[in-house]
C-alpha cells in the first residue's frame, strides 16, 4: 500500500498514522476515484471500534490518507501471545460491533484479516483500512505465491478488481463472483480470524495460494475440536456458520454474532469461577516468509479468573438452562386474532436441538388495497394479534409502537426482525373485494430464514367473531399438551360477543394511537360506541380510560376536566374483569398523576405486569411512578424492560433517559436523549429534556440550541425563537431564562398550560414566591408533573424553605 509514518497535525495538534500511496498506485485515476468514494464513505463513520479517516488529500503531486493512531499490537500478534480465549473474544465482539456499524452504512470491507486488527493497549479492536482494497495492484498469482498474498483475479465486469487475502477471502471471493461479494462476504472473513483466535491455525491453509483458494472454495474447515478441545461448542456453531460456503447459509448480519460472542464470553466467565483445570494454549501455525507473530504487548486483563477447560456435556447443560432449551419436542402457539383469529402452533426441530420461538415480532399488516377507509382494519388487525400473543407464557412479544415504525415501508422482515431483536416475524397482508376480506399470513423463523407457517383466509366481514371463535379452539386444541387450564383460558379469551363492538374498539385504538388531543376525542367517540354495542367490554372501558388520561398529558385541557372521567371508566373496566392487564395499568397511571397515590399506583402496575409480563406500557408507567419514589434503581430496570419490549418506542426510549437524569446519570441521560432524536429528531419532549440534561451540566449554549427545537417543534411562532436566541446572546442565559417566562406566560393567556413548568422558570430565576404559587396551583389542578418535584434539579434553591417540606408532605412523596 506504500508508506506508513507517524505524523502529528499540526493544526489539531493530535498524532495520525499517515499513509503516503505509491505514484504507481494514485496515477490510475479511476481506481482512485472509486477509492475516494468508499473511503470519503469509510469516513463518515463514527463507531469507537473502526479506525477513523480523517483526511484523504494530495500535496505537491503526492497522495496521501491520514488515518486515526492507533497506538497497540494487531490481532495477529495477539494470537501469537494471547492464552485467555475471553480476551481474544472480547476483541472480536468488538470487531463485529465496529462492523455491523459499516454494514448498516452499506460499507463491506473486502479485506478483513487479523492484520487489518488493531488493539490497543487497554484491549480495545479497531478495524482499518476500509475500501483500501480497491488500491492495491494486480500482481500475478502463481502456485509460488505465498498464501497470505493478496488475490487479484480477473473479471468479467472490472478486471483485476481485488477479492481479498487469500486464506480469508469468502467463497464468491474466491471465484471471481464480484457481482454476489456483500456484507456477507466479510462474515465469511470474520469467521476465519474466530477460528485462528480459538485454535491458533488459519481455517484454510494449502500449499500454495491455489491450494488455499479451492480449500476455501470446495472443504470444510476443520474441526475446532480436533485443535483445541476445550473450546465451547458454541463457538464450533458459530464458527462452522460464518464458514458456510453458500452465502444464504451464513449469519445475514454481523451483530448476531457479537451478541454471541458477547454470551459465550459470559459463560466462559461462569466457568472459569471456582474451576482449576489449565488454560487452552494457542500456537500460531508457521507464519509465510517474511512474517512475524511476535508481539510485545499482551492484551490487558479482563478481570476474574483464568479461563478452564469445560466439560462438553457440563457445557451444553448450562447451555440449556440459559436458552430454556427443551430436551424432545417443543411447541411454538402464536395467537392470531383481529379480524377473527389464525392459529399458529407447529413443531419445530432446529439443527440439534428441539427449540421453542421466544421472542417475535408482527410486523403492520399491509393495506392492499391502499384505501385509508379500512386501515383501521389492518393496524387493528397487527395489534389484536400482539395482543394475544402477549399472554403466551415465555414469548416476549415487541409492542405496537415499535413495530409500526416500520409501517408503509418496503422492510425486508429479516432486517426488520434482527433490528427488534427477535427470533420470528410474522408478516401479513389484507385485501378487500366487497364484503369480503382475504388476509396471507407468513410466519418465518429469522434463525434459519425460513418459513415455518403460512396461510390465507378469506371471510366476510360480519363473520368475524364466529372465525375468531373456530380458531381459537384449534390453538387450545394445539396447545393443551403444553399449557396449563388457567393459561388455555387466557390464551383464548373472548373479551366481547359482538362482531360490532370489537369493530368500534380496534376504530378506537387506531385513533387513541395517533396521540393527537383531536384524535383522542375520536378515540372516544368509537369505545363509546362498543361499550354500547357490549355493556360488558372491559376492553373498551379501559380504552376509553387511557383516551382520557392522556388529553390533558398530551395539552388538551386541565387534568381536572379528564381524570375523574378516566378513573370512573377504568374502575368499570375492572370491576367487569379484574384479570384485565391493561385495566389495572390504566388504574394505576391516573391515581399516580391525578390522586398523586404513588404506593397505590405501584400495587396497580405490579398487579398488571404479573397478568401480562409484555405489556410494555405498564412497565414504562412503573418506571415513571418509581423515579418519583426516588427509587432509581428499580426505575432504570423496569424502563429498561419496557424498552427490551418496545425498542423503538419514542416516548419510552426517552422515559429511560429520564430515570438516568433523575439517578444522576447526566452524561448517559444526554445519551439517551440523543438516541431517541436519532430515532425521530421532530420528537419535541426529547429536544426539552435533552435541554434540561444541558442546563443541569452548565452546558448552556447546548441547552439554549435543544430549548428553541423544542419551541420549533412545539409550535412557537418564528419571532419567538428569534427572541430567545437574541435575548441568550445578549444577555445570557438569566435573559434567555426571562425571556422563555414572557413567552409562555403569553401562550398560557390563549392555550392551557402545565402551571409546574412555569414554577420551574420562576425557581430557576431565584423567584421563590411566584415559584412556590405556581407550584400551589400545578397540586390544586393534580398536574402530574408535580410528582417529580424532589427529583427535578430546577428546584434546588426551594429546598432550604420551610414551604418546602409541607408541599413535598402534601403531595405525598417520601421524605
Amino acid at each position: 500500500m506504500g508508506e506508513v509514518y507517524l505524523a502529528e497535525d499540526t493544526q489539531l495538534h493530535r498524532k495520525v498514522a499517515l499513509k503516503v500511496l505509491p505514484p504507481e498506485v494514485a496515477a490510475n485515476s479511476d481506481r482512485m476515484r472509486r477509492f475516494k468514494q468508499e473511503a470519503q464513505a469509510a469516513a463518515a463513520l463514527n463507531h469507537p471500534n473502526i479506525a477513523h479517516i480523517y483526511e484523504i488529500g494530495e500535496s505537491g503531486g503526492t497522495n496521501f490518507i491520514a488515518m486515526e493512531f492507533v497506538d497497540g499490537q494487531t490481532l495477529r500478534e495477539a494470537i501469537g501471545v494471547q492464552t485467555d480465549l475471553r480476551k481474544l473474544l472480547r476483541c472480536l465482539q468488538h470487531v463485529a460491533e465496529g462492523l455491523a456499524k459499516a454494514h448498516a452504512a452499506g460499507i463491506v470491507h473486502r479485506d478483513l484479516k487479523p492484520d487489518n486488527i488493531m488493539i490497543t493497549r487497554d484491549g480495545h479492536a479497531k478495524i482499518l483500512d476500509f475500501g483500501l482494497a480497491k488500491l492495491i495492484e494486480t500482481p500475478k498469482l502463481s502456485s509460488t505465491s505465498s498464501d497470505m498474498a493478496t488475490a487479484i483475479m480477473p473479471q468479467q465486469s472490472q478486471p483485476g478488481t481485488v477479492l481479498g487475502t487469500v486464506g480469508y477471502m469468502s467463497p464468491e471471493q474466491a471465484q471471481g463472483r464480484t457481482s454476489e461479494i456483500d456484507h456477507r462476504s466479510d462474515i465469511f472473513s470474520f469467521g476465519c480470524m474466530l477460528y485462528e483466535a480459538v485454535t491458533g491455525q488459519r481455517a484454510f491453509v494449502g500449499a500454495d495460494a491455489i491450494d488455499t483458494l479451492n480449500k476455501i472454495i470446495r472443504e470444510p474447515a476443520p474441526s475446532l475440536s480436533e485443535l483445541n478441545p476445550s473450546a465451547p461448542p458454541d463457538l464450533q456453531r458459530i464458527v462452522r456458520r460464518c464458514l458456510a460456503k453458500d452465502a444464504d447459509e451464513r449469519y445475514q448480519t454481523i451483530k448476531d454474532i457479537a451478541l454471541e460472542l458477547k454470551e459465550v464470553r459470559h459463560e466462559l466467565q461462569s466457568a472459569a469461577s471456582g474451576a482449576t483445570v489449565s488454560p487452552a494454549t494457542h500456537k500460531l501455525a508457521d507464519p509465510p516468509s517474511g512474517e512475524t507473530t511476535a508481539g510485545s504487548n499482551m492484551l490487558p486483563p479482563e478481570g476474574g479468573a483464568p479461563i478452564t477447560q469445560v466439560s462438553s456435556a457440563e457445557y451444553i447443560s448450562r447451555g440449556i438452562r440459559r436458552h430454556g432449551l427443551a430436551i424432545g419436542l417443543a411447541v411454538i402457539g402464536l395467537i392470531v386474532i383481529g379480524f377473527g383469529a389464525v392459529a399458529i402452533s407447529r413443531y419445530l426441530r432446529v439443527k440439534e436441538n428441539a427449540v421453542a420461538i421466544e421472542s417475535i415480532a408482527v410486523l403492520p399488516f399491509v393495506n392492499q388495497n391502499n384505501d385509508q377507509n379500512i386501515e383501521w382494519v389492518s393496524d387493528g388487525l397487527t395489534e389484536s394479534i400482539i395482543n394475544s400473543l402477549t399472554q403466551l407464557p415465555n414469548l416476549k412479544v415487541i409492542a405496537r409502537s415499535s413495530v409500526f415504525r416500520y409501517k408503509g415501508n418496503q422492510t425486508d422482515p429479516f432486517k426488520a426482525g434482527k433490528e427488534l431483536g427477535v427470533r420470528a416475524v410474522l408478516t401479513g397482508r389484507l385485501m378487500q373485494r366487497g364484503d369480503d376480506v382475504i388476509v396471507s399470513v407468513e410466519l418465518v423463523d429469522l434463525r434459519d430464514n425460513k418459513q415455518l407457517w403460512g396461510e390465507k383466509y378469506q371471510r366476510r366481514m360480519a363473520d368475524l367473531l364466529s372465525v375468531q371463535r373456530e380458531i381459537a379452539r384449534e390453538i387450545t386444541n394445539n396447545l393443551r399438551p403444553k399449557l396449563s387450564g388457567e393459561e388455555q383460558t387466557r390464551a383464548a379469551k373472548d373479551y366481547t360477543q359482538s362482531s360490532e363492538a370489537y369493530q368500534a374498539y380496534l376504530k378506537g385504538r387506531f385513533y387513541w394511537n395517533k396521540r393527537t388531543p383531536g384524535d383522542f376525542y375520536k378515540a372516544i367517540t368509537f369505545f363509546q360506541q362498543a361499550i354500547e354495542k357490549d355493556p360488558n367490554y372491559a376492553l373498551a372501558y379501559s380504552g376509553l380510560a387511557d383516551s382520557y388520561a392522556l388529553i390533558s398529558v398530551y395539552g388538551g385541557g386541565s387534568p381536572t376536566e379528564w381524570m375523574p372521567q378516566a378513573k370512573v371508566a377504568a374502575q368499570k373496566s375492572l370491576a367487569l374483569d379484574d384479570n384485565l392487564a391493561e385495566g389495572h395499568a390504566s388504574l394505576g397511571q391516573i391515581i399516580a398523576y391525578y390522586d398523586f397515590d404513588l404506593n397505590g399506583a405501584e400495587r396497580e402496575f405490579q398487579r398488571a405486569i404479573a397478568l401480562n409480563p409484555n405489556y410494555a406500557p405498564a412497565h414504562q408507567w412503573r418506571a415513571e411512578n418509581l423515579a418519583a419514589l426516588e427509587r432509581s434503581d428499580e426505575a432504570l430496570a423496569e424502563a429498561r424492560r419496557a424498552l427490551d419490549l418496545d425498542p423503538l418506542s419514542l416516548i419510552m426510549n426517552r422515559v429511560y433517559g429520564d430515570c438516568l437524569f433523575g439517578a444522576g446519570r447526566l452524561d448517559e441521560a444526554i445519551g439517551q436523549y440523543s438516541k431517541t432524536l436519532e430515532i425521530d429528531p421532530n420528537f419535541g419532549t426529547a429536544h426539552y429534556f435533552l435541554s434540561r440534561a444541558y442546563e443541569a451540566k452548565g452546558m448552556y449554549d447546548q441547552a439554549v440550541a435543544e430549548s428553541v427545537k423544542a419551541a420549533e417543534v412545539g409550535g412557537f411562532q418564528a419571532e419567538d425563537l428569534v427572541k430567545m436566541k437574541d435575548a441568550y446572546t445578549k444577555g445570557g442565559w438569566q435573559a434567555y431564562l426571562q425571556t422563555s417566562l414572557t413567552q409562555i406566560l403569553e401562550r398560557s393567556k390563549k392555550d392551557y398550560v402545565p402551571p409546574y413548568l412555569v414554577a420551574r422558570i420562576y425557581a430557576r430565576l431565584g423567584q421563590k414566591d411566584e415559584a412556590f404559587a405556581y407550584l400551589e396551583k400545578s397540586l390544586h389542578e393534580h398536574d402530574f408533573r408535580i410528582t417529580h418535584v424532589k427529583v427535578s434539579f430546577e428546584f434546588d434553591s426551594l429546598h432550604s424553605d420551610p414551604r418546602w417540606a409541607d408541599l413535598v408532605k402534601r403531595i405525598g412523596l417520601p421524605r
